[in-house]
């Protein structure tokens, strides 16, 4: 048994710009905004804490304070005579720092 230190890999720009797959602009989404400054990511089912904290970091240079992430399971609905499956999703509530804003209005600032 060995006690040698674990060493951290960071990942590299690639994967950052894969780990987030789109904002999530909605009611809830909003007003989480407004009141927690948070903003809402789906991302990759097999994206870490560190992995979207570095790539909204990267992305829209702001700082982040914390990352909550929930699996989201999919419905079964009903598409037509059959039965379906909608996909399961990850998504990410990134907590930015007090000053911090992130802007996807398209609105100058």
């Amino acid at each position: 048994m060995s006690t040698a230190p674990k060493t951290v890999k960071k990942p590299d720009e690639g994967r950052l710009a894969q780990v987030l797959v789109a904002p999530i602009i909605s009611e809830k989404a909003t007003r989480i905004s407004e009141k927690q400054n948070q903003v809402l990511f789906k991302v990759l089912r097999d994206a870490s804490k560190p992995e979207i904290k570095a790539a909204v970091e990267l992305m829209f240079k702001v700082d982040v304070a914390s990352v909550q992430v929930i699996n989201q399971k999919g419905k079964v609905k009903r598409f037509g005579r059959s039965m379906g499956r909608r996909d399961n999703v990850k998504k990410a509530y990134v907590c930015l720092k007090p000053g911090q804003e992130l802007n996807f209005s398209g609105e100058a600032a």
